[in-house]
């Protein structure tokens, strides 16, 4: 066995010997991995009774592709592929007409540290569907024959300015799966399940509010499963979540392929397997189709920087020295905190990620793409997106989550023209943590923030006003995400309501929202759908959504407990509760009608920092804005006042009359009403109004 350097592979160029079932190949030539680079395709090519198969495996002794009648049961008929230039192996071979599902076994150097083992068979990393076994290891084989043609009756997607953009963070399962969604059981918690048009749940809730894009936490294939509970036989001991579930879906096994656990008829009980008959392309299709009949634009959540941590997960076993970065002592290096360090820099890792991304938007229709802890993703293959990407659509949505591995740079994703979610609005309007480090809407500016900074997180964190961006257009503003503590129990915290430490004892009384608890939520929301940029919700947000550890059959000593990572969490500590929502309707009232007004006046998105003129309100916990949005085309100029102090202010309103559009807890144009001379602003309230012609 020739040995094998870090620096440097032996490249496959010609076959040396060829023995029944085995292609043993010569090493004649040393290149860098990073010199190789494969143009030509990739995946299974279908035709007739044959196949053609390429994989790029650069480091190889021996590729075998096996074919399978039933996805787990042993291969009807396997082939030694042969090797070709630039590390790719590839082979046509004859399929058996009973034949449904194929993957490969690489066997490779024998050295310390590899994770060659030619006796697993794995899914091609090209699969455009996966059907996975019920298990943390998730073993995959690839569909021979997804479903073919789907009439999308000419969908082209739904093109938005990015300062249209008004962002519904969501979870598919989530959405409809529990009974008071008013779904079918048949479709609860499925892609179809967002194409039913009745009950409180799901696409009417979604209408209701009148967002205009979801971005859908990720929805490529991953690992479900997590190592067994407390099991001394598992590779790893899992002392940490007893539910051995990934809820939320960071941790992606194939680039190509939709999650078939949220396709209907699947389920992830012990001995199964999801997504045989590949129906979650179909559904997926449909998904997609019936959002963008109704104006939704669809955003997928990726995740480029790491893979699945305990699967056998195809690019551990095909090249692991080649996908990702590792240690000198060969041990995968893990700064995304995620076991595991994508090495996107790879030419032909690159080249993976951008076909993923261009897959998703010929075949599925997607809009854009939130990239998961893109600081890891290096430069040139950003670009390579960007260029790509914006050829096939110039209106693509790029956003990204600023950090990752250590990092946090808005202004890198600025420069190239991205979005970015921008947590310093965030942070400034809410707090950073609901036990002591408060917000604007809480009465208090954090740690070494001031009136002056809350005014920049409004602008969309630019540059002029001491901010990373470069246009307030780069801002997905926000307040609460999937991760962390929701916004509603981040003020229920904040207001000592709740207890972070505690149980819940009245779960009607803590969802029930207080007066006071009204208070913050408006402002909030008033502040959100002032701010220029892009806008997001999470789901729930908009009625102050609850996550308090739910009771199962897992062994958690925190049920009752108010939860801020629930990303292991398969049950009604994560599924929105549609009851819920219906006691706090008025709260979403109110965020409805703050998404009409956003969309109405366009200075309450896409005003230039030349254009707005912050004004002295005679409190500093008390921000206002004059906005001269008339050269938009809107009516009038806009004036916002958002009063975070304990006192109440009397503000001096500019030159002029002016029309109230939002005062306090009323929303919406109010006749023969108009103001001039002072408002007064009682404590934890705002104001929007329009200056008369």
């Amino acid at each position: 066995m020739c040995t094998i350097c870090k620096a440097c592979v032996t490249l496959v160029l010609a076959i040396a010997v060829v023995t029944p079932g085995w292609a043993i190949v010569a090493f004649p030539e040393t290149v860098d991995l990073d010199s190789l680079f494969w143009d030509g395709p990739l995946g299974a090519a279908i035709d007739d009774s044959s196949a053609t198969f390429h994989i790029f495996a650069p480091r190889a002794l021996r590729v075998h592709v096996h074919l399978f009648g039933e996805p787990f049961q042993p291969a009807i008929a396997s082939h030694a592929l042969t090797p070709l230039a630039q590390g790719c192996w590839a082979g046509e071979v004859r399929v058996p007409p009973e034949a449904r599902y194929y993957g490969y076994t690489v066997a490779g150097p024998d050295e310390p540290g590899e994770m060659y083992d030619s006796s697993v068979v794995v899914a091609d990393p090209y699969s455009p569907a996966v059907v996975t076994e019920n298990h943390y290891t998730h073993g995959g084989r690839t569909l021979l024959y997804p479903p073919g043609e789907f009439d999308w009756e000419g969908d082209t997607g739904i093109p938005l300015r990015p300062e249209d953009l008004i962002i519904y963070e969501a979870h598919v399962r989530d959405l409809t799966v529990d009974p008071s969604s008013g779904v079918p059981d048949s479709l609860r918690g499925t892609y179809l399940g967002l194409c039913h048009k009745d009950g409180p749940g799901g696409l009417p809730h979604l209408l209701r509010l009148g967002v205009n894009a979801v971005e859908f936490l990720p929805l490529h294939e991953f690992g479900n499963l997590e190592v067994s509970y407390r099991d001394s036989s598992a590779p790893v001991f899992n002392t940490w979540n007893p539910y051995e579930r990934n809820h939320w879906g960071y941790m992606t096994s194939y680039f190509f392929a939709p999650e078939a656990y949220y396709a209907t008829g699947q389920s992830l009980e012990p001995k199964g397997a999801c997504g045989a008959d590949g129906r979650q392309v179909t559904e997926f299709k449909q998904m997609v189709k019936t959002l963008h009949r109704h104006g939704i634009a669809v955003i997928v959540d990726v995740v480029y920087n790491h893979v699945s941590q305990y699967d056998l997960n195809s690019f551990k076993l095909i090249d692991k020295e080649y996908y990702f970065r590792l240690a000198k002592d060969g041990t995968f290096l893990s700064l995304s905190g995620c076991g595991n360090d994508f090495k996107t820099e790879r030419p032909m890792a690159r080249r993976l990620i951008v076909d993923s991304i261009l897959h998703w938007m010929r075949e599925y229709h997607v809009d854009g793409f939130r990239f998961d802890l893109a600081t890891m993703i290096d430069d040139e293959t950003l670009e390579e997106i960007t260029r790509r990407a914006r050829g096939l659509n110039p209106a693509v949505i790029l956003v990204a989550e600023p950090w990752g591995g250590g990092e946090y740079d808005l202004g890198r994703f600025s420069r190239l023209g991205w979005s970015v979610w921008n947590d310093r609005i965030r942070n400034g309007i809410k707090g950073r943590t609901p036990g002591s480090e408060h917000g604007l809407i809480l009465g208090a500016f954090l740690p070494g923030e001031d009136h002056a900074t809350v005014l920049n997180h409004l602008m969309g964190s630019v540059i002029e006003g001491g901010g990373p961006l470069l246009s307030p257009l780069h801002a997905v503003n926000y307040l609460e995400s999937h991760d962390d503590h929701t916004l509603g129990d981040f003020v229920r915290i904040a207001l000592g309501k709740a207890d972070a430490h505690a149980p819940v004892a009245d779960m009607l009384q803590h969802v029930r929202l207080t007066q006071d608890e009204l208070r913050v939520h408006r402002l909030a929301s008033l502040a959100l759908c002032c701010s220029q940029g892009s806008i997001m919700l999470a789901q729930g947000q908009e009625f102050a959504r609850t996550k308090v550890i739910a009771p199962t059959a897992a062994p958690d000593t925190l049920v009752g407990y108010v939860d801020h990572n629930s990303y292991n969490k398969d049950n009604a500590t994560n599924w929105l509760n549609y009851d819920h929502a219906a006691i706090n309707n008025g709260l979403i009232e109110y965020y409805g009608a703050m998404i009409a007004l956003r969309k109405a006046y366009r200075g309450l998105g896409e005003a230039s920092c030349e254009s707005v003129t912050p004004l002295d309100t005679g409190d500093s916990l008390c921000v206002g804005l004059l906005i001269a949005s008339s050269d938009l085309g809107d009516p009038g100029d806009l004036l916002v006042f958002l009063n975070g102090s304990p006192r109440h202010v009397k503000a001096r309103l500019p030159r002029g009359r002016w029309v109230p559009l939002v005062i306090g807890d009323q929303v919406g144009t109010m006749p023969n009403s108009s103001l001039q001379g002072q408002l007064t602003l009682p404590s934890t309230t705002g104001a929007l109004l329009i200056r008369e012609p």
